[in-house]
């Protein structure tokens, strides 16, 4: 089987593409090695599924491209099976400041994506969304049904992707499924995101920043759990033409996310305050019963679980990934 990975230096499509390696699929993976986050950390998920390819029976080719670019998505995506369509700029309050650039990558580049797979044997497309297309909760845990109302651009341009994606299912027949994924972290995650940030301060000896009060919370879902959800749409079609929320279902305001990283690695350090940044949402938190119901989906890891397996394996990488979290 053949499938193509966008993105797939980044966090989540470097896990996706070693992970289809291992079982023996052949992966095409495009990256534009964008410099938003050191390109440290994608080169090593390169490296990574390079590794798992050489003890499987799967290829991997590595394409260094971007997504906007019509002709070469068109003739990457013509022979695949299937599409996981991860790139995207991510970053809300990078959006904040700059809503041009994830508008021309997460549009411009899903509906190349898409039209390439219109005119291609493709089975399926998994496009990867995001919860940041709800924006204020009306009431939690969001459903699917939830409105959509996203508070930056970059919810904006992920809500457009995914219907994009709906559009193309039912007018063109392309069998589409779009993930709102919930706060994915893990080994190799963007070192700007909340807990590796938190990992990284106390590990030297610096306290945690909380970004306003700390009563945000969020609905953390750990990769491993990410990566089950995406594989199962290998096997099956009941989810086509569908959204789907994968989250964790397991809530943790981000003060005591702060307090959990700081006692478990230097107990010792104070707790620090700074002004909230207006585009953050107050609250996630997953209905998951329609990836459930469709999928079979049941996230494993806890939220503290998973935090103590992160902690771990940045112990084990911090000579390479400890600088980069360090000096994000």
């Amino acid at each position: 089987m053949q499938i193509v990975v966008t993105g797939a230096a980044g966090f989540i499509g470097g896990h996706l593409a070693e992970q289809f390696v291992k079982n023996g699929h052949d992966v095409v993976a495009l990256d534009n090695f964008d410099e938003y986050y050191d390109i440290g950390i994608k080169k090593y998920n390169v490296e990574s599924a390079r590794d798992a390819a050489a003890e499987s029976t799967g290829d991997y080719k590595l394409v260094k491209g971007d997504v906007r670019d019509e002709s070469l998505v068109n003739s990457l995506v013509k022979d695949a099976d299937f599409v996981f369509h991860q790139a995207a700029q991510a970053g809300v309050r990078t959006s904040v400041d700059d809503p041009q650039k994830p508008n021309s990558i997460n549009v411009d580049g899903t509906l190349n994506v898409l039209d390439a797979a219109r005119d291609s044997r493709t089975d399926r497309v998994i496009l990867a969304s995001s919860s940041s297309v709800y924006g204020k909760p009306q009431y939690l845990p969001y459903d699917e049904n939830h409105p959509t109302t996203p508070v930056s651009p970059y919810g904006v341009s992920k809500l457009a992707g995914e219907q994009y994606a709906r559009v193309y299912n039912e007018v063109y027949g392309l069998s589409t499924v779009s993930l709102r994924y919930f706060t994915v972290y893990g080994p190799r995650m963007r070192p700007n995101m909340a807990i590796s940030n938190f990992v990284s301060r106390c590990m030297h000896g610096d306290s945690p920043i909380i970004y306003g009060e700390g009563d945000q919370t969020r609905d953390f879902t750990y990769i491993d759990d990410i990566v089950e959800a995406n594989r199962s749409l290998l096997q099956t079609d009941a989810a086509d033409g569908e959204i789907l929320n994968i989250g964790s279902t397991d809530n943790i305001s981000i003060l005591e996310l702060a307090s959990v990283i700081r006692d478990e690695i230097a107990p010792n350090l104070d707790l620090e305050y700074a002004d909230r940044h207006e585009a953050d949402a107050d609250h996630t938190h997953a209905d998951i019963s329609k990836a459930s119901d469709l999928l079979g989906y049941e996230p494993t890891t806890s939220i503290r679980d998973g935090i103590v397996d992160f902690i771990t394996w940045y112990r084990d990488n911090r000579e390479w990934y400890g600088p980069l979290a360090r000096n994000s």
